[in-house]
Formats: C-alpha cells, sequence, structure tokens
C-alpha cells in the first residue's frame, strides 16, 4: 500500500492531515472516518484490504486530532462535515462510499443527509443517531483522566489502550509518550452531541447503508432497532468477537461485511 500524509486546508483556516491511497480501478472511492481521541492509522488494516479489491481509499485526522490542527476554532457538528465534504470535492471523490466508526461514523451520517450528491453509500460502524446523553462530555472528561500519562512505551501504552493502533497514534516527547489531541477540546467535541439527537437526519438519508455493530459493543440494540424501522431497507450486521472498535477487533470480519453489501448493492443497481 502506497501512500504518505498530506494536508489541505478548509474554510475556517483548520488544517487536515490525510493520505490517499491510489488505485487504477474506475471505481467508487472510500472515504474512511475514525472516532474521538482515534486517528488515521487506526484503518491501516481495513484501507489495505479495500485497496487490494480495487478502492481508491482515503482516511484523515480529524479536527484536533492526530496531525490535523490540534486546537481549531470549531469542534461543531457542522466544521466535521464541513472538513469531510472539502475532502470529498477536493480530492474529487464523490461520489464516495463513507465508512464511518463511531464519532467518524456520526459525521458520515450527517454528511450523507446533507449533502446526498457526495455519498455513494454509507456504512456506520457503532455509530447512529441518538443524543441527549448530558453525562457525555462528563464521561469522556473521566475517560481521558484515567490514562496514566506518559506512557513509557509503546507497549504499555498498548496494554492500557486495548489496541497497537491506539499506541501508535501517540507522539513521542521527553518525558515518554502522550496523545496527538487535547483533553479539552475532545471534550468540547462531544457537548453538541449531548444535547441534540439526530433522527431527522438519519430519516432523510436515502443512500444504501450499512450499519454494523460490535457483539460487545457499546451501541444499544435499541438503538438500532429504530434505525432500522424508519429506514427498513437499512441493512445491518452484528460482528462475533468485537466491542466498539469493530475496525480493530475483528477488521477482516469487518471488511467482508463491507465487501458484501458493496456487491448487494453493486447487484441491485445493475439493469
Amino acid at each position: 500500500m502506497t501512500s504518505r500524509t498530506s494536508r489541505l486546508t478548509v474554510g475556517d483556516g483548520t488544517r487536515i492531515a490525510y493520505r490517499d491511497h491510489p488505485s487504477p480501478s474506475p471505481g467508487p472511492s472510500v472515504l474512511l472516518l475514525h472516532g474521538l481521541a482515534g486517528h488515521l492509522g487506526e484503518w491501516d488494516d481495513l484501507a489495505a484490504r479495500m485497496e487490494s479489491s480495487g478502492y481508491r481509499v482515503v482516511s484523515y485526522d480529524a479536527r484536533g486530532h492526530g496531525e490535523s490542527t490540534r486546537r481549531p476554532a470549531s469542534v461543531s457538528r457542522a466544521a466535521h462535515v464541513e472538513d469531510a465534504v472539502t475532502l470529498l470535492r477536493e480530492l474529487d471523490l464523490a461520489p464516495a462510499i463513507l465508512v464511518g466508526q463511531s464519532l467518524g461514523g456520526h459525521t458520515a451520517m450527517l454528511l450523507a443527509a446533507d449533502h446526498p450528491g457526495l455519498v455513494h453509500s454509507l456504512a456506520l460502524v457503532e455509530a447512529g443517531p441518538a443524543g441527549r446523553s448530558p453525562e457525555l462530555p462528563g464521561e469522556i472528561a473521566g475517560w481521558l483522566d484515567s490514562w496514566p500519562l506518559p506512557f513509557r512505551s509503546l507497549e504499555e501504552a498498548t496494554a492500557f489502550l486495548g489496541h497497537e493502533a491506539w499506541a501508535r497514534g501517540l507522539e513521542e516527547r521527553a518525558d515518554g509518550l502522550r496523545p496527538r489531541f487535547d483533553r479539552d477540546t475532545l471534550v468540547r467535541t462531544m457537548t453538541e452531541l449531548s444535547a441534540d439527537g439526530y433522527w431527522p437526519q438519519w430519516s432523510r438519508i436515502r443512500c444504501p447503508t450499512l450499519l454494523v455493530r460490535g457483539a460487545s459493543g457499546t451501541m444499544k440494540p435499541s438503538e438500532a432497532a429504530e434505525m432500522v424501522a424508519l429506514r427498513p431497507d437499512t441493512r445491518t450486521a452484528v460482528v462475533p468477537g468485537a466491542a466498539h472498535d469493530v475496525h480493530l477487533d475483528q477488521p477482516e470480519l469487518l471488511h467482508r461485511e463491507i465487501e458484501k453489501f458493496l456487491a448487494d448493492e453493486s447487484t441491485r443497481r445493475s439493469p
């Protein structure tokens, strides 16, 4: 897989770091959107699998994360959507397949609702429209405060965070490994989500959609059931042996579900 990290500047001056995995295939492009406290490297396994299937794959660091602007002027839902829209347009990816996990899935969902012409299909991993959770910012703050920083080694970080991919997102400083994000920025990122639900946006999405949950994930089955009730054409999958980070727990199984979904949709669209 040949790629390098590039950067583009969006409307409010925020710099977005991304990796473009080109493919000679004329098929749809794929945009991968990571979750809160994550980074684009989380998608390396799935990106390689999808590139080998002939897709052009782009992954990026969300604002406030990784090599993108660490303290952006805004961390609103609209700003996150606009970042993805800019990537789709500037890199000529549209209409693209959007694959988003957790917060990244929420961004992808809002983009599909507001910019249908940019989206070929949508795969949401442990992500949906539920909101009205005033305790969420406090929970995120408590989680981030529990990190025993700095980590003294990659092995120590991996043992605590649960995946080497998460540990590889840290930066090395003089005293050890630390996150490439600011705690307060991430807490602010979740504030808007804690106050609002996004069911109207979910209801107006018309592109083919796959909803993936981990068998021991954090997404409530009741939320998934309501999503299907509102949009009965939604395809669903539950991945065994996976928690919230399905793309890290079971990348092969996730890839298999996405490929089946895309193949079925391609067959359905064929005359």
